[in-house]
Formats: C-alpha cells, structure tokens, sequence
C-alpha cells in the first residue's frame, strides 16, 4: 500500500480505476481510460486496482461498487464515482485539476 500512497501523492492527478475481473461494466472502462490517456497524455497517472487483490486499498477508501474512479492530486480526494463514466466527461473532470 505504501507505494500506492506515494503514487497518489504526486502534483499530477492519478486517475484510479477500481475494479474487479468478475464484473462486466469494469470490462467497459479500458477502452474509456486509452481515450483518457490518448487525450491528456503525460499530464495524468491512470492506475487500475483491483479490488480482490488489494483488499486494503478497497477498505481503505470505501469502494462498495465497482468500477469507481476516483481521482487524487497530492494525496486528496478530489473526485470520486462509481460506475462507467464516458471519456470525455472523465477528460473534463480531470482537467479542472491540472
């Protein structure tokens, strides 16, 4: 968990995608996520957790539903939803961060 702290504590916001191999929208996401990332570049960290193999990290921030993106810039929450987001609204939340 510690490096997943020192990731999120960075300038640059880290777009977390929690989610699970079991569950069917989570499938929707990486499509989604390569636009994201096609778009903002190296402006932005996206990182995929799963659930089942970080059970700490789910505990931790209260992920009840997956997928939940949440984004972090210097450690804090600073926004968070559970299920498919569409990219661009995904690239227009990320950039009032940047």
């Amino acid at each position: 968990m510690s490096k997943f702290q020192d990731i999120i504590q960075g300038e640059k916001p880290v777009l977390i995608d929690f989610s699970a191999e079991w569950c069917q929208p989570c499938r929707m996401m990486p499509p989604i996520l390569k636009q994201v990332k096609q778009q903002l570049g190296d402006r932005i960290r996206i990182l995929k957790v799963d659930v089942d193999k970080n059970p700490a990290i789910a505990r931790k921030y209260m992920i009840q539903n997956v997928p939940t993106l949440m984004v972090f810039k210097k450690g804090e929450v600073k926004f968070r939803q559970a299920g498919v987001i569409p990219a661009q609204q995904i690239i227009g939340i990320v950039q009032q961060f940047l």
